[in-house]
């Protein structure tokens, strides 16, 4: 199991690492969009418990809107389709034949919109940003740090649980060392591609970064013990679905996007 895991992960990043580095950002979109797509139904189908197949379209056609959303020109056009999905979608379950459990999936399809497709649209962002394709290296490096130092040192050395209601393998001893692999990560990277920031900087950015990691990961397995499963899905031979492949990037691209559009570009 860990030598299929780790194929996979290297095909993953291989893949990855080819596309960001394609000069025209339309690529690196294109595959978030399909990341985006196929998260979104894994998502639709463990969180939906009375199913709404179109609901679950309405979701990811918007998650896949947001995701393009940063090649248009419109500061307000995040905020724009947020809305327009929050008022359209209102309407229209009004007409739904069958009214049972529907605002409970409608909160559900919002709640998809948000934590698929308005965190992962940040990626975009940041890809289209001066020196974008370093960033992105950067970010994703420091993320994948993370989470092998986490799962290494957590089976060799970890003894106190981390969170155990929601996945008990996980452990303080593992999240330590995530978080200064990660750290460590930051800013050797972060100086290797010449990036524009602070030693300081590097390393709180670090912190943050593996922190959101980490908690990206539990929240994925919250939302996986919620359904009663143990994977999103099956199209990621050893780490199961897409959503399990990519929980612990989800939000730290946000971040990164205002930190750096707001201290340092």
């Amino acid at each position: 199991m860990l030598l299929r895991r780790t194929i996979t992960a290297i095909v993953c990043l291989v893949v990855f690492v080819g596309v960001n580095w394609l000069e025209n950002p339309w690529f690196f979109t294109a595959l978030a969009v399909i990341i985006a797509a196929l998260a979104g139904y894994e998502f639709y189908r463990l969180v939906f418990q009375h199913k709404s197949r179109h609901l679950a379209f309405f979701g990811i056609a918007i998650m896949i809107l947001l995701v393009l959303s940063p090649h248009c020109s419109l500061d307000i056009i995040k905020p724009l389709l947020i809305t327009l999905a929050i008022v359209i979608s209102l309407i229209w379950i009004l007409s739904f034949p069958s009214k049972d459990h529907i605002f409970l999936n409608w909160t559900l399809t919002m709640a998809g919109i948000l934590y698929l497709g308005w965190t992962i649209s940040y990626w975009v962002d940041l890809r289209m940003l001066p020196m974008g394709r370093e960033w992105i290296y950067w970010l994703i490096f420091i993320s994948i740090a993370n989470d092998i130092a986490a799962f290494f040192i957590g089976r060799a050395f970890g003894r106190h649980s981390l969170a155990p209601d929601i996945s008990p393998k996980k452990t303080w001893e593992g999240s330590a060392g995530g978080l200064f692999f990660g750290t460590a990560a930051s800013t050797g990277l972060g100086i290797a591609l010449c990036l524009p920031l602070h030693y300081w900087q590097f390393i709180i950015l670090g912190i943050i970064i593996s922190v959101l990691s980490q908690a990206g990961d539990l929240v994925e397995s919250l939302i996986k013990r919620n359904s009663g499963v143990k994977d999103s899905g099956t199209l990621v031979p050893g780490h199961g679905g897409i959503l399990d492949r990519i929980d612990s990037y989800i939000f730290p691209g946000v971040i990164v996007y205002y930190f750096l559009t707001i201290f340092i570009l």
